[in-house]
């Protein structure tokens, strides 16, 4: 589904109002001719697509991002697909105020990178890999990796935020991401290794294991590169059990 396709950031505009004007054909917001709302519904519909539209020629995700409500804020990924950001990180603990990011890895388009702490994991680093995304994508992100990087780094991370754990919860996806993508057939090079062994990867690479830092990257990475993968069979879904209409 596209933002294009999508009624729903119209004060008085609910799913269904917006099932009712797609079911009458109106699948986008050309086909809008001020029909089967009322007066005062078909004229806010008529100014939101008046501002969106120049918005969104302008690649403008940071107003769709408030515009849309947070449920449905997965719909911004068609549009901005190719700046979005998938991240992930590793840490020593829960706890930001006592323990430490130790990896955080970023994939875009076929580029995926890993800042590791102690070379290139920095403040600086961080905002630079952010900086050029539109869209950022996570899992369990907005509850802890952005409060753990904006505590450990003084960082503003301000990003359009999609957190996949709540669109996979109404998918009725539920668990951490190696359960979910073990339901929806990700597969993975280490299936065996979880956020503990990372932590422990961790402290053999401070006591001069440089093998156990190579596995402890590249299963971030994993949990990175399925993001994306996950991302898009989690829209696909959500696309056919909400949209009525050809996209």
């Amino acid at each position: 589904m596209r933002i294009e396709n999508s009624f729903i950031p119209v004060r008085g505009v609910g799913a269904k109002t917006e099932r009712r004007l797609w079911e009458h054909g109106i699948t986008h917001w050309d086909d809008f001719d001020g029909s089967v709302v009322g007066e005062t519904t078909a004229r806010r519909i008529a100014e939101f697509v008046d501002e969106a539209a120049p918005r969104l020629a302008d690649g403008d995700a940071r107003f769709f991002d408030g515009a849309f409500p947070s449920k449905e804020r997965w719909r911004l990924y068609e549009n901005f697909r190719d700046s979005t950001c998938f991240f992930d990180i590793e840490t020593t603990g829960l706890d930001a105020a006592r323990n430490d990011v130790t990896t955080v890895t970023f994939h875009r388009g076929d580029e995926t990178t890993t800042l590791v702490q102690g070379d290139d994991l920095t403040a600086a680093t961080l905002r630079e890999q952010f900086a050029p995304a539109d869209l950022i994508v996570s899992f369990n992100g907005k509850r802890f990796d952005v409060p753990f990087l904006e505590q450990s780094f003084d960082l503003t991370i301000d990003v359009p935020h999609v957190d996949l754990m709540y669109p996979c919860k109404r998918l009725g996806l539920t668990g951490g991401l190696k359960q979910v993508e073990k339901d929806v057939g990700i597969e993975r090079d280490r299936p065996d290794l979880s956020g503990r062994d990372a932590v422990r990867l961790w402290r053999q690479y401070e006591r001069g294991d440089d093998a156990a830092l190579d596995t402890l990257v590249s299963y971030n990475r994993d949990d990175t590169e399925n993001l994306r993968t996950l991302m898009d069979l989690v829209t696909e879904s959500l696309h056919d059990e909400t949209f009525v209409g050809s996209a």
